[in-house]
């Protein structure tokens, strides 16, 4: 038997891997073996699970909590799944999905019905991945519709912008002294400047 490592994944900084590490705690995965990206899981150029690629080696067992914390391309999953299992000749475990236990039915009945299944969640995974690209985009659709504005809301120039614009056309004050005068940055009075010039 090797070592025994866990992988956890989460798609930001703000979100909290703590379920999955409690999960791989609960394996009795050591620490120094948990390997955790804060990443998207769109592709595997992820540092710590390159890291652990590296270091895994024949007979060890990798723990995942969901098959989603591999990755969400559908395609790559697979790939990934092949090396893990066929190239490097670990055993995997998905915590949430007890299928999906390369430890059990090692003979061809076991195999395929695992690929069945690590095939058919991948696909979910991909396509929830998709569904929710498009509800974002339909949602932000709708909104628009609604008249709902995007981006910082426009400021209202100041009332004696006028007077400043003259000013600084007439070359008596510079940009900087212009916004100054604003109380807005440098930026913005030019942006301003082009509206009011058409």
């Amino acid at each position: 038997m090797g070592n025994t490592y866990g992988y956890a994944r989460v798609s930001s900084r703000e979100q909290n891997e703590s379920r999955q590490l409690a999960a791989l705690d609960e394996m009795n995965v050591p620490r120094n073996n948990i390997f955790v990206d804060k990443q998207s899981g769109k592709d595997f150029n992820r540092p710590r699970y390159q890291q652990l690629l590296k270091k895994l080696r024949t007979d060890d067992l990798l723990y995942i909590k969901s098959i989603d914390r591999l990755g969400r391309d559908y395609r790559e999953i697979l790939e990934q799944w092949r090396i893990l299992t066929k190239d490097k000749k670990i055993d995997i475990v998905v915590l949430d999905m007890p299928l999906l236990d390369t430890r059990r039915g090692k003979d061809l009945m076991g195999t395929f019905l695992s690929d069945i299944v690590l095939q058919l969640l991948s696909f979910v995974a991909e396509n929830e991945r998709e569904n929710i690209r498009q509800r974002q985009k339909e949602g932000i659709e709708a909104a628009k519709q609604r008249g709902v504005r995007f981006g910082r809301p426009t400021q209202p120039l100041p009332e004696d912008f006028k007077h400043i614009y003259k000013k600084w056309m007439a070359k008596e004050i510079t940009g900087v002294e212009a916004a100054k005068q604003c109380k807005v940055a440098r930026s913005t009075f030019y942006r301003w400047v082009g509206k009011m010039r058409k």
